[in-house]
């Protein structure tokens, strides 16, 4: 199967050898087009390593790379961080990239963090206070701006700042083209997620991994906000933010921390798998006492989110004049956490939809911290895109789907 066009031209491919299997296990040379003299990759066998660690921070394993690594990576968003760096694999072949995140108002910790990567893995102690000239701290995300002065005395070595948008173009192109497993959707008929084979091109021209017809596709990136970004091809100026919404990842944490008692955003997901929105959300049976079929709406269909709470509320009537403690206290937490996640994901869902249709893409790639591989909220996006497309578009999702811009920024090192 030949390559499309357009991924073609997104990759400069070098190989070892004249045969195609062997170069498939030799060399296949990754080169984005989004700076210049960047510092190629040898991706041959690339693969997620499944070793029982956390679904979005597995390594990923390029067995065959062996050029040396002087740089590390970070995009410090609104509400998290995240690292990306690379070791030596323990079997003594290649390096694998490694992955770890926090809150970004523990930022302290976070640079902590990078000491202890840089000392164990690059041989630089930041605490020696000597600036080490050849390492390069590749930064991304509105830290990279807020903490740069930071970034640069703490680990006392050079920090590159790059643009975030630039840098979530290159990490998704590099996770869907050239790491299997990678991209997933989610079967409503069967309940799970299906993996998208990666189509195997075995010409030496071409041999890294080739999605087809990759292009054009709309990225939604869901952190603290959202946004959406057309990709028409894989060059610098071939992509757009096209829209996006204050109602992200920030709005639910922000309600959850009022209405629960939760402390992380990974203890809200998982109040929300216990919970049962049907208790606060006023449902499409609780007004026709049945499925509403004319329009096509399911007895289960969402009408109004928490629209159950004000009735209960003040069917007690002492209950306007109550704190705020004594009506929560009404309600389960788990509920309320459900609820609140079906609500933003619904709305983001919907809003993906709208612009796909706008530009007439097909192909939707849901990625960030938000969606930390949570079943509801992957299953919730899932079914947006296709009740309001009518089947005719659907979402898809990466493994690694909070590390687009640290990813994309470690890509952006430079050769000398």
């Amino acid at each position: 199967m030949s390559a499309s066009p357009s991924v073609s031209s997104a990759l400069t491919v070098s190989t070892s050898s004249s045969s195609a299997s062997s170069s498939r296990t030799n060399s296949c040379i990754y080169i984005h087009h989004h700076c210049k003299n960047p510092k190629p990759l040898n991706v041959a066998d690339a693969h997620i390593v499944y070793e029982g660690n956390v679904a979005d921070t597995k390594d990923i394993a390029l067995p065959f790379n062996d050029g040396d690594i002087n740089e590390i990576s970070v995009d410090i968003g609104g509400s998290l961080a995240k690292l990306c760096y690379a070791i030596r694999d323990e079997s003594g072949q290649g390096v694998r990239f490694c992955f770890f995140s926090i809150e970004t108002d523990r930022i302290d910790q976070f640079i902590a963090v990078i000491k202890d990567v840089l000392a164990k893995y690059y041989g630089h102690n930041p605490a020696s206070g000597a600036v080490n000239e050849n390492l390069v701290l590749i930064a991304t995300g509105g830290g990279a701006y807020k903490f740069y002065d930071k970034l640069s005395t703490s680990l006392q070595c050079k920090v590159q700042k790059e643009d975030e948008m630039q840098c979530l173009i290159i990490g998704l192109d590099f996770f869907v083209t050239e790491i299997r497993r990678e991209v997933f959707y989610f079967d409503e008929s069967a309940h799970r997620y299906i993996d998208v084979q990666v189509a195997m091109n075995e010409d030496p021209v071409t041999c890294p991994p080739i999605v087809q017809d990759q292009y054009p596709y709309l990225l939604v990136n869901i952190g603290s906000g959202v946004s959406m970004v057309k990709v028409t091809g894989p060059g610098p100026d071939s992509f757009v933010r096209v829209g996006g919404s204050s109602l992200g990842g920030g709005t639910l944490w922000g309600l959850l921390s009022i209405l629960t008692d939760c402390k992380t955003f990974d203890e809200m997901l998982e109040m929300a798998a216990h919970g049962k929105n049907e208790n606060v959300d006023l449902l499409v049976g609780d007004i026709y006492g049945r499925s509403y079929n004319n329009i096509g709406l399911k007895a289960s269909h969402i009408a109004s989110s928490m629209g159950k709470v004000y009735k209960q509320v003040f069917e007690d009537k002492e209950g306007c004049n109550q704190d705020r403690a004594h009506r929560l206290s009404k309600f389960h937490q788990e509920d309320i956490a459900r609820s609140l996640l079906y609500a933003v994901s619904n709305n983001i869902g919907q809003i993906a939809y709208l612009q796909a249709q706008r530009y007439n893409l097909k192909k939707i790639y849901f990625a960030g911290s938000y969606i930390r591989n949570h079943y509801q909220t992957i299953r919730t996006l899932s079914y947006a895109i296709d009740f309001w497309s009518q089947g005719t578009k659907k979402a898809y999702f990466l493994r690694h789907e909070g590390y687009l811009g640290s990813m994309g920024a470690f890509l952006m090192r430079r050769a000398e």
